[in-house]
């Protein structure tokens, strides 16, 4: 479908299309699951609204959702988008205050926010907190906040999930969009609401010496990182990129050089790019074979006597 795209021919990919869409509707409809089909629905749509019949679209597959004629929630999600890339907000809004609100409120939420009406979009999602207090809902919040600048409304929504498990832990999501912004990452990793990453507290140690170092202490981030080790990943290497991440390249790139190992010399190539030394990165970056060859070393090759590994498991 996408090399089709702008060269007049929607029309026969909607001719070839058809059947496989007719095909999940019939085998939702029959209770089957045939997921060989389940994007044809919503591929037929986004063929259609390029071939300039949005409405078209949006009746065929909005009917489909009413009649629940869909195999996915890609589908149902495929056809909240393209309401919003149409402006339709009060069918939007239907469809995402009604049973499928995990799934499409956040999509209305966000197009309020492109319609410059950010406040409403707030209030919606913290009236969805209210009545149903589901993390999607305080992620996607805390989030939209962040990029506000608001650091310490986004930490009070999301707090509640700092120490949640994996998938549904609300801090690191705040986190990263902070790796380039220093101090505002301190600040949030030392705000009294923010807790260890349940079961996983050594990211938190690393997130506060890379800020550290970021805000150029150096020192401080070495010994942080020194106080509390990576077990995956050998000490020299966390203090070379903490070296790069304060600024000092060179100091970095002895330490990197005088390591030598395959991953040291992957991490040289970086901070030598970015002195604008590439000949040099070229010249330092291992092999195809020589990653390979240690890819296929047994784990116990890749430790140091005193446990640490050189390379990662993976």
């Amino acid at each position: 479908m996408e090399i089709t795209e702008g060269q007049d021919r929607d029309e026969r990919v909607l001719e070839l299309i058809a059947p496989h869409a007719e095909a999940a509707r019939r085998a939702r409809d029959e209770g089957r699951w045939d997921y060989s089909c389940s994007d044809a629905q919503e591929l037929q749509a986004r063929v259609l609204e390029r071939a300039g019949r949005a409405d078209e679209a949006i009746r065929i597959l909005g009917q489909d959702i009413v009649e629940n004629s869909y195999l996915t929630l890609n589908t149902l999600t495929a056809y909240a988008e393209l309401l919003a890339r149409h402006h339709r907000l009060d069918e939007l809004r239907e469809l995402a205050t009604g049973q499928d609100a995990h799934t499409v409120l956040h999509i209305y939420a966000g197009a309020l926010r492109d319609h410059g009406r950010a406040h409403e979009a707030e209030t919606v999602m913290r009236d969805a907190i209210a009545a149903d207090d589901w993390v999607g809902y305080r992620a996607w919040l805390s989030s939209a906040l962040l990029r506000d600048g608001r650091l310490d409304d986004a930490i009070a929504v999301a707090e509640p999930g700092f120490s949640w498990y994996d998938c549904s832990n609300l801090l690191a999501p705040l986190v990263y969009p902070l790796l380039d912004r220093p101090e505002e990452l301190l600040r949030l990793l030392e705000h009294p609401l923010t807790v260890p990453h349940h079961g996983h507290e050594e990211f938190q140690h690393w997130w506060r010496a890379f800020a550290l170092a970021g805000l150029g202490r150096t020192d401080e981030a070495i010994a942080l990182a020194e106080a509390h080790p990576d077990p995956w990943t050998d000490p020299r290497i966390v203090k070379a990129g903490l070296l790069s991440t304060a600024g000092h390249l060179s100091a970095a790139a002895a330490e990197l050089r005088d390591l030598g190992t395959i991953e040291a010399r992957e991490e040289l190539f970086e901070v030598l790019v970015r002195q604008g030394r590439a000949a040099e990165a070229i010249a330092a970056h291992p092999t195809v074979a020589e990653q390979r060859a240690a890819e296929s070393k047994p784990e116990s090759a890749l430790l140091r006597e005193d446990g640490y590994s050189l390379e990662p498991p993976f």
